[in-house]
């Protein structure tokens, strides 16, 4: 029987290892080598085989493209998470919540990553004494009520190091909530053991937010993940990210959202892509999105809908997308309003769109 260890264990992670019916013909593995030194690649062997052909909505996820190599006016660190860190491996942007990144690794690198520039680079493994300053900077500064552990995927941790972190976190008096955001339920669902949702319903109120972003990816192991945090009272929303070639259309997002619901997953946001450098050919324009949600609009239940939604490149936060976000157009740069009331300008779809 295959483990969640074992599937990690097995992972592709150069492109010459993928099978042959899931390798191009013509295949330049110099530049293809080029890409991976900067941002790793790592299908798990569970995933790899749920991937049916070259350039379906699986394999583009998750195979590396030379295409990440092109120049772009995107941004190695397009968040700002590095300006908003006072200490290692902890993101302070809003006054009453941080953002945790426990880990580095995650069960598929995926290529439209928002941190591909650290995620499976050696240099951002997160120490005991990181983990230590956080925990202290969290307890200093009460104004912090909700802590959202990521990475890298907080799940790839042993099950003993993620209840460690959970127990710390609930100590402390004044963190009211805790999320954690996990790709696994769709990239490596046999990582939700049963001992590990027993860790994890130890520390309501808790949350999980995951992330699918095509139907393929709604598989019967990915439906009794969920149903296994479902069962222990572990509300779960999704995150899908819109992606150019992938699910850019109205049919894919209708069928995705319904099957979520199926899952007792709520959908949370639609993702605008991030202006991450590596990732400007996945990314399509703004239109493309509100187009999308008039038609979700349409046709499915509020339940079903989820906010559209992009994070700004200054570091300020998320904003919804609607017509009235859009203050004016400069070519291929629009002019968005932010939270704030300011004025932020950001490129409008990708490069080659």
């Amino acid at each position: 029987m295959e483990t969640w260890q074992k599937a990690i264990q097995e992972s592709i992670t150069r492109p010459q290892n993928l099978p042959e019916h899931l390798r191009p013909s013509e295949m330049d593995n110099t530049a293809l080598a080029e890409v991976i030194a900067n941002f790793p690649m790592r299908i798990n062997s569970w995933y790899l085989a749920k991937i049916k052909a070259i350039d379906d909505p699986l394999w583009k996820q998750a195979v590396p493209d030379v295409q990440e190599r092109a120049e772009s006016p995107c941004l190695e660190d397009p968040l700002q998470e590095e300006r908003l860190s006072p200490v290692p491996c902890l993101v302070h942007k809003f006054p009453n919540r941080v953002l945790f990144l426990v880990s580095s690794q995650c069960a598929m690198y995926c290529r439209f990553c928002t941190r591909k520039r650290k995620v499976g680079h050696p240099e951002m493994s997160v120490s005991r004494n990181e983990l230590d300053a956080a925990f202290r900077y969290i307890e200093a500064h009460r104004e912090i009520r909700d802590v959202l552990i990521s990475g890298g995927d907080p799940l790839l941790l042993s099950d003993d190091r993620l209840d460690d972190i959970l127990a710390r976190l609930s100590r402390i008096d004044h963190v009211k909530m805790i999320r954690i955001g996990s790709r696994t339920l769709s990239t490596l669902p046999l990582r939700i053991t049963g001992h590990l949702v027993d860790v994890l319903k130890k520390y309501p109120p808790l949350y999980i937010n995951t992330h699918f972003n095509h139907p393929a990816e709604i598989t019967p192991e990915a439906a009794e993940a969920c149903a296994r945090l479902a069962d222990a009272g572990i509300p779960l929303g999704c995150q899908t990210v819109l992606l150019r070639g992938i699910n850019d259309s109205t049919e894919t997002i209708t069928s995705l959202m319904h099957s979520l619901l199926e899952m007792r997953v709520r959908p949370y946001y639609l993702f605008q892509g991030d202006i991450t450098r590596g990732t400007d050919h996945f990314r399509t324009s703004i239109d493309t999105g509100l187009s999308i949600m008039h038609d979700l609009s349409q046709s499915l239940s509020g339940m079903a809908l989820p906010a559209f939604t992009f994070d700004l490149p200054d570091g300020s936060g998320k904003i919804a997308l609607t017509p009235d976000a859009i203050v004016k157009r400069e070519g291929s740069i629009l002019f968005l309003r932010n939270n704030f009331g300011e004025i932020v300008p950001c490129p409008d779809g990708s490069a080659s769109s």
